[in-house]
């Protein structure tokens, strides 16, 4: 399995080539015979809803690398090998934003497939929590250049960006506890 579309057979080197596998086109190695399976990247995120305001506020950072560096997300990333997604959530969320917050705290939102960036699929479980529940202020960190919470409608008068996919998730999770 790869993450990006695969032009060589990683066990054999052989250049692939496309064939028809399960009904569906692949890349197969002519030498070997083994197909060269193009899966998503699982990922997970998790918003962290305040509702001590009129507004609920979300968590948001501000991405700080590429892709999409400037664009708005909600805390995540990849899973590791051998990660639980809420685990991952969880830690990608404490690095991300210095806030912490067990992973039986979160409650699943949605999932989502994001569109093909350079090749690459990503399927995402996003996760939400009360802000009761985490502990911690937010603070940038890793890949962030910025973490603060953002009611939606400080959001739509701040005239930023959401990254694709996450401005859906954000507006669920701002709703969620209603």
């Amino acid at each position: 399995m790869v993450s990006r579309p695969p032009t060589f057979c990683p066990d054999c080197g052989t250049r692939l080539e496309t064939a028809t596998v399960d009904g569906r086109e692949r890349e197969r190695c002519p030498a070997c015979g083994d197909v060269v399976w193009h899966n998503p990247v699982p990922c997970a995120s998790v918003a962290i809803v305040d509702r001590s305001r009129a507004d609920a506020r979300v968590l948001c950072v501000e991405r700080g690398v590429p892709p999409g560096v400037g664009e708005w997300t909600l805390p995540g990333g990849h899973i590791e090998l051998g990660e639980e997604p809420a685990a991952a959530a969880a830690r990608e969320l404490e690095e991300e934003t210095s806030v912490s917050v067990d992973p039986g705290a979160l409650e699943i939102l949605s999932a989502s497939a994001m569109a093909p960036r350079d090749g690459k699929h990503v399927m995402t479980v996003h996760y939400v929590a009360d802000r009761a529940d985490a502990d911690g202020d937010p603070l940038a960190g890793s890949d962030a250049s910025a973490a603060r919470f953002w009611s939606p409608s400080e959001f739509d008068a701040s005239g930023e960006t959401f990254r694709p996919v996450h401005e859906e998730r954000f507006r669920e999770a701002a709703a969620y506890f209603d």
